[in-house]
């Protein structure tokens, strides 16, 4: 039985299944020392490759995942923005996280925010899932900000040391936000009154 794949339009952007065309523009972002300022390292163009093509997959395998972003206007690629099952053992897990990585053209224009709502709608309306997790290495204010404006509260109790992350790396420390089904539903009856 073939999976449906999901995606979806916000008012700007189209959250879609990857295409072989956003390769060398997930590179190109991957490799801005700033999009990738709290994460462990620049990848190389192979290793950004792969992973295009492991979230490709996955979107293939669940019908759902980490979208390629597209802008509706130019058609252009700038970043992802989705839903994952985090591969490593956290520990809140099991658990679905909500992730996005953008070319920095693209911020400032609340494009992640609107994206993140839009993936949030898709994770509680047509996933039916109970909770959604954020997570971001402590210093990175501009992700938790994002966390913030999409409804999401932080766990103060749940910061962490991600297990992925070296131990005594100045990123190892994560803050973790939350968000239920039912505050996300409340949160959407509120702004549509």
């Amino acid at each position: 039985m073939k999976t449906e794949l999901i995606e979806f339009e916000t008012e700007r952007l189209r959250l879609r299944q990857w295409r072989d065309s956003d390769r060398a523009p997930f590179a190109a972002l991957a490799a801005d020392p700033l999009v990738m300022e709290y994460l462990l390292q620049l990848p190389t163009r192979a290793d950004s490759d792969a992973l295009a093509e492991r979230i490709k997959t996955r979107i293939a395998d669940n019908g759902w995942g980490l979208w390629a972003v597209e802008d509706k206007a130019s058609g252009e690629f700038i970043g992802f923005t989705g839903l994952n099952v985090p591969v490593a053992e956290l520990p809140f897990s099991p658990c679905v996280e909500i992730g996005w990585r953008f070319a920095r053209q693209a911020w400032g224009k609340g494009i992640a925010s609107e994206a993140a709502r839009g993936a949030l709608q898709v994770g509680f309306d047509r996933l039916g899932l109970d909770e959604i997790v954020a997570f971001t290495a402590v210093g990175n204010l501009r992700s938790a900000a994002v966390m913030e404006r999409i409804g999401m509260h932080e766990d103060v109790a749940g910061a962490f040391d991600h297990p992925a992350v070296p131990e005594g790396h100045a990123l190892v420390r994560h803050r973790l936000y939350r968000i239920s089904r039912a505050a996300w539903l409340a949160s959407s009856r509120s702004a549509s009154e």
